[in-house]
């Protein structure tokens, strides 16, 4: 089923009624809207006058629906999900756990391939210089122990924005976009991993004691250029755009429901990021060799 992401940016008051989730003026307690809450996959709530009941949290952990919040500066600060989604989480947990070294090298290569060839197919789509990133691709080592991530990554941002472009988390604009994006991005992988029965603090590449979702930061990078695509798409038609206004939050949110291709099948976004996490599993069982990664359709 293709679930719903709701962003909410005023004063509301959110509560559970008859399996739905209602939308309440906090001053007159008049309904400004209902959604079954088994529609929804993501909720962003993006204003600091929002109250949530307890009850309506615990009925979407129930559902693996992904919370949101956003910072001061609009920017999504946290995430809440279940701590598990799937029947057989410690049998699932313990593939995880002793999954070898070489293996994650190897998928690590391969995530790496993929998000270059979908970086390529950016430039490409916007007519910009890519040839080099052929090169790069190429030449991914396991573990990409020459850094063909980082090297491509430079040829790219300066041609997907300009030469003296530097891509920053705090950096100036259109840094922001793609910020929001990611964030987004990332709940919506962390929601399939835990649905999958895999621990997201544990990655294949990224290692780092203070992150607890090293292994979405993993699985997002091939999907990072679908959300670049739709940060493009909307500042072509919105050249002045320099702040994260409502509008530009309900373009990049439908992220979520963006046709991708994978398996060779033409699949929603969050579908296909539950298709990448089961065959990542199924990589650690022995069933498959590879990651089932995104093409840009």
């Amino acid at each position: 089923m293709i679930t719903r992401s709701i962003y909410i940016g005023n004063s509301a008051y959110l509560k559970l009624k008859d399996e739905q989730m209602y939308i309440l003026c906090p001053e007159t307690k008049e309904v400004k809207g209902k959604v079954p809450v088994e529609d929804l996959g993501l909720l962003m709530l993006d204003h600091f006058q929002i109250t949530i009941s307890h009850q309506l949290i615990q009925k979407m952990m129930g559902n693996n629906v992904v919370i949101i919040s956003c910072d001061a500066h609009h920017l999504p600060h946290g995430i809440m999900l279940p701590l598990y989604g799937h029947s057989q989480h410690s049998d699932r947990v313990k593939d995880q756990l002793e999954a070898s070294e070489p293996l994650k090298k190897q998928l690590w290569k391969q995530t790496v391939e993929c998000k270059i060839e979908n970086q390529k197919e950016v430039l490409i789509r916007l007519g910009n210089y890519h040839e080099p990133m052929t090169g790069y691709q190429n030449n991914v080592k396991s573990g990409d122990i020459t850094n063909m991530e980082g090297i491509a990554a430079q040829h790219y941002w300066k041609y997907l924005i300009s030469l003296d472009f530097l891509r920053q988390r705090f950096g100036e604009s259109p840094n922001p976009f793609f910020n929001f994006g990611y964030a987004v991005l990332r709940s919506i992988v962390a929601r399939a991993i835990v649905e999958t029965g895999l621990l997201p603090v544990l990655g294949i590449f990224h290692k780092n004691k203070y992150n607890p979702y090293c292994l979405a930061d993993d699985l997002m990078e091939p999907y990072r250029p679908f959300v670049d695509w739709l940060v493009m798409n909307w500042l072509t038609k919105n050249p002045d755009s320099e702040e994260l206004t409502k509008e530009f939050k309900a373009h990049l949110l439908q992220i979520a429901t963006k046709d991708v291709l994978i398996d060779g099948k033409r699949r929603p976004l969050k579908v296909a990021v539950k298709t990448t996490a089961s065959s990542l599993y199924k990589c650690y069982t022995g069933e498959k060799r590879l990651i089932d990664y995104p093409e840009l359709i």
